[in-house]
């Protein structure tokens, strides 16, 4: 974790004027400065940056925040990475909170980019020398330009090629760690890629992470990608992000296809805000790095069975972090098409035409539905309302789980509120260790600890209103009291963090989820209510354990009966020996 002492002196030394103007044209208004939002498209300016309050807000879709935010949603980078980006143009090195030194991991991935580096030097100059490998992308209808943009290359079709890039090629582990080389059992060694079409991958700081190579001719794998290493995850990283960056914020819109060659080839033919995958399906992790830059994202898949699976796959794993203010949309290509060939065959306007034909994400799944349940018998409908139960359950966007319901409820004939009741009525698993502890061991209800941690996630000055031992302890399986006393233990180490950097620091941990969750219960609040107050009454409530049935008290022992006593004596601050009413 990174000291918030550098974060704070980060933004003391930054001028948010001049983070915000590298990035878009400002003008000044008074004390402040004015823009068109990068976020939302609008035609007159909405969007102001304050250089008293070292803050942006946008009164059109509400962004707003400090750099740091600013450059995470801009450049489409993690909390870390943004500080990283920024603390680079002050030449400052970010310490951890262990001693002051950057983390071991993630010095040991910039120990390894360096090889990455110098190969792809070395497989674009291969590239050069290599007739055949360029026939190849001719053949594929791609350009020089092309090809320079995306950085291709070509790895030449010899055991050892990179030998006489890195001398320590024998001895050098680094060089298996990163990827590049594969080490036998016999210990002896060869390059990974061999006799391929070269695609570096990075990442969406525009940092080379690994590689993607296609066979040139007939072989398997087809494609082959570097292996899981310190800098690069196939699970979170997407092929083309980097050089699709100022296309997807100019149409708002990101394509997701399958292959590198089909980022190039829609890149090739102007359209240049598609990414690919790395051979694997799409990831909640995919779609939440997309949503950072985009609100439209389209899934272009090819239209025979694989490509359906695909699609249903990454619609299955896109529910859960899907906003109210996103789409998600489904286009499916003619049968033996890809978008590489599509395009090639009816051009950039046939495809752009093909994309406004795109499936929305509630008819792709009321379409898949009902083919799964296959009839219109009251038991393809009992089907069709079981499969979506799971599917609408994952949907934290209220108007869009709202409407989905409303939908599902029209095909299999029922009102909305049956649906509600079917999907709320699913069965719950009694523990029967919980059902037979003593009535006084039970905790509070998780919406008052929901509640509390809403209001400190806007009003942190007022936390320590709130006494964390008085709290009950929370179980693993408790997302918000989890949440609650990470946020509390990290106010009580800086008591001076604002909501906004409180949030930041938030969005990289396993606590975000429920910290969302959580804020909206209480997003229409106004901002003038008296939070410490409610906070203060909030902790108390939430810290109090319900007093005994009278049943349960007569069945208490003696012991067990003053225990509690002096509990509940302690907790509302009653002097030992008074008696309490």
């Amino acid at each position: 974790m990174i000291p918030q002492s550098f974060i704070d002196d980060l933004l003391t030394r930054l001028d948010i004027v001049d983070v915000v103007g590298k990035r878009i044209q400002l003008k000044r208004a008074g004390a402040n400065h004015t823009a068109c939002c990068p976020f939302h498209d609008e035609r007159s300016p909405s969007f102001t940056v304050s250089p008293s309050k070292q803050f942006y807000h946008c009164f059109g879709c509400g962004a707003h925040g400090t750099a740091i935010r600013f450059v995470m949603e801009y450049e489409s980078l993690g909390f870390v990475e943004a500080i990283e980006s920024l603390a680079g143009t002050l030449g400052l090195e970010v310490p951890n909170e262990r001693g002051g030194t950057p983390e071991p991991a993630r010095t040991r991935a910039e120990t390894l980019r360096p090889l990455l580096d110098a190969a792809a030097s070395f497989y674009r100059l291969q590239l050069k020398n290599s007739p055949r490998a360029i026939d190849y992308l001719k053949r594929r209808g791609l350009t020089g330009p092309v090809a320079r943009d995306f950085g291709l290359g070509y790895a030449p079709d010899g055991w050892d090629a990179l030998s006489g890039v890195f001398p320590d090629y024998r001895s050098n582990d680094a060089l298996v760690e990163c990827g590049l080389v594969i080490a036998g059992d016999t210990g002896k060694r060869h390059d990974r890629f061999r006799d391929r079409i070269m695609f570096p991958i990075s990442d969406s700081a525009g940092r080379l992470i690994g590689f993607g190579g296609r066979i040139l001719d007939r072989g398997e794998p087809k494609y082959l990608n570097s292996p899981e290493t310190p800098l690069f995850n196939k699970g979170r990283e997407l092929f083309g992000l980097w050089p699709a960056r100022t296309a997807m914020k100019k149409d708002n819109r990101a394509i997701v296809v399958e292959g590198y060659m089909d980022v190039v080839a829609l890149a090739q033919h102007g359209i240049a805000n598609a990414v690919a995958t790395l051979g694997t399906a799409t990831t909640p992790a995919h779609v939440q790095k997309l949503l950072r830059s985009v609100d439209e994202v389209v899934f272009c898949f090819d239209g025979d069975a694989a490509g359906q699976r695909a699609a249903w796959r990454a619609l299955e794993n896109s529910l859960g972090v899907l906003r109210d203010d996103v789409r998600l949309k489904f286009l499916f290509l003619p049968q033996g098409e890809d978008p590489d060939s599509f395009v090639r065959s009816v051009g950039a306007e046939g495809f752009r035409a093909a994309l406004t034909r795109s499936l929305s994400l509630a008819d792709f799944l009321i379409q898949e539905l009902q083919a799964q349940a296959q009839g219109d018998s009251v038991e393809s409908r009992a089907q069709l309302v079981h499969r979506a139960e799971p599917l609408l359950r994952q949907i934290e966007a209220p108007a869009l789980a709202l409407l989905l319901r409303k939908r599902v409820a029209e095909v299999a004939g029922l009102s909305t509120g049956e649906v509600n009741q079917l999907i709320s009525a699913a069965p719950v698993r009694r523990d029967t260790r919980q059902a037979d502890a003593p009535t006084n061991q039970r905790q509070p209800a998780g919406l008052l600890e929901a509640l509390l941690l809403a209001r400190l996630l806007r009003a942190p000055q007022f936390a320590g209103a709130v006494n964390l031992s008085t709290l009950p302890p929370a179980s693993a399986s408790d997302p918000t009291g989890t949440a609650l006393r990470f946020v509390l233990d990290t106010l009580t180490q800086w008591p001076t963090l604002s909501a906004d950097t409180l949030a930041e620091r938030l969005r990289e941990t396993p606590h975000f989820d429920a910290c969302r969750k959580a804020v909206r219960l209480i997003r229409d609040l106004p901002d003038d209510i008296d939070f410490g107050a409610e906070i203060a009454d909030l902790a108390r409530r939430a810290s109090l354990t319900p007093a005994p049935s009278s049943g349960d008290l007569a069945a208490m022992s003696e012991a067990e009966r003053a225990a509690w006593l002096a509990g509940l004596r302690q907790r509302k601050g009653v002097a030992p020996d008074n008696t309490p009413t």
